[in-house]
């Protein structure tokens, strides 16, 4: 099931905060946008279509309350309205519900009936048009540290997936993808904040550079000052509208948790992170997935990536997924030259080298991606390094001891 989607109305910052919290706090749900007018809540689910929208209620604005539900009723039949107050009298509640809201949702909030109310919308966006409305994939490639490949397995990914797919670069004062795809950009995510309360369909395709037929990009800013234009909430914003346009969207994430890289990481469907198997590799990778409990991800959320394998570097891959906690879904194996070439014509390998060991498990992982199914090397083992390494048998490991008696 997709994450639910909401906006909410709120002229009192308190209730705001609580709905807001009590969403944030929840697994499955998404807030997009905070409006403080009619006005703008209505042009807000206009281009974003969330899955509700909340509206707190004082009793003494109840008749303009239930004109505006009546109104978002008739204009936006596909997404739920849900009304939210302190008050809770019967005529409050009732004429919400007389106007046409869909639930009411008490405050402060209670986390059970809170939960109801999500399992009610969950049956409402199940049906009718709501059913139909397309949603794409949202996929974040990040490592702990930087150097592990990110841009270069992130770019071949997105060239690879089998869906109408958009690569978004959000190394946002130094990103190169737009060069790892050799084209020439005239927008950057910069311009989509700019435009962001008029994003409709025309203006969002006109600012996004196609590739090839399949593949098209949001490239960093141009210039490292107008990544500070970038604000949390727009990434969150923007990325939501991504998804209702592209089957997959791959994001290009930074190695810092950032609060821009933090959002988008709240965003996504599925995190690849990518691991190198030395030690600070596999410190940074351990140092990952630890910010990623703290912030509450489940760890089927996450999936590890080799990077750059090795068989003259090579370590157990059962101690190394003992180490981490994770089991590792894809070995991708190194190759500097082909790479640097790759890199330098501005040209993917999965493109310029399909047949290539490197494209090979690319390819590879993108079906995975795009079907959902990530099944881990463990299941694969032995034909993965067969086609790397050309043999079966295993190969010499290098012990992982000294890591785990240092504490890392």
């Amino acid at each position: 099931m997709k994450p639910l989607s909401f906006v909410i109305l709120s002229k009192d910052t308190e209730s705001t905060s609580d709905v807001r919290n009590a969403l944030t706090g929840t697994v499955g749900t998404r807030v997009l946008a905070e409006c403080n007018t009619p006005d703008q809540m209505l042009a807000d689910i206009t281009r974003l279509r969330p899955s509700a929208a909340i509206i707190t209620l004082k009793p003494e604005h109840s008749e303009n309350n239930f004109a505006l539900i009546k109104g978002l009723v008739a204009a936006v039949p596909g997404t739920a309205i849900i009304t939210a107050s302190r008050d809770t009298s019967p005529s409050l509640i009732l004429g919400s519900m007389r106007a046409g809201a869909h639930e009411f949702l008490q405050l402060p909030t209670n986390p059970a009936e809170l939960q109801t109310v999500l399992e009610r919308v969950k049956e409402f966006c199940a049906t009718g048009e709501n059913a139909a409305r397309k949603i794409g994939r949202l996929i974040g490639v990040f490592s702990g540290k930087g150097g592990a490949g990110v841009s270069f397995f992130g770019t071949n990914l997105a060239a690879a997936m089998p869906t109408q797919t958009l690569l978004v670069d959000l190394n946002l004062q130094a990103g190169d993808a737009a060069s790892f795809l050799g084209v020439d950009t005239k927008y950057s995510m910069t311009d989509f904040v700019r435009n962001r309360s008029r994003l409709d369909d025309a203006l969002l395709a006109s600012l996004i550079t196609p590739h090839s037929p399949r593949l098209s990009l949001v490239a960093a800013p141009g210039e490292a000052h107008e990544a500070e234009e970038i604000k949390p909430e727009d990434v969150t914003e923007i990325l939501h509208l991504f998804t209702q346009k592209f089957d997959s969207v791959i994001l290009d994430l930074p190695h810092t948790f950032d609060p821009v890289t933090i959002a988008a990481l709240d965003m996504v469907d599925g995190i690849l992170l990518m691991l190198t198997v030395d030690i600070p590799g596999i410190r940074s990778t351990k140092r990952a997935l630890k910010v990623f409990d703290r912030l509450g991800y489940p760890r089927d959320k996450i999936r590890v990536v080799v990077n750059r394998w090795s068989k003259s570097i090579d370590a157990e891959l059962h101690k190394v997924e003992s180490h981490l906690g994770e089991q590792l879904i894809g070995l991708v194996p190194n190759d500097y030259h082909k790479v640097m070439d790759s890199i330098n014509l501005g040209t993917p390998l999965v493109q310029s080298d399909p047949s290539s060991k490197i494209a090979i498990e690319i390819k590879r992982i993108a079906s995975m991606v795009a079907d959902n199914n990530h099944r881990p090397v463990a299941q694969v083992r032995k034909k993965s390094l067969r086609s790397i390494f050309g043999r079966e048998d295993s190969v010499t490991a290098m012990e992982l001891s000294t890591l785990t008696d240092n504490g890392y």
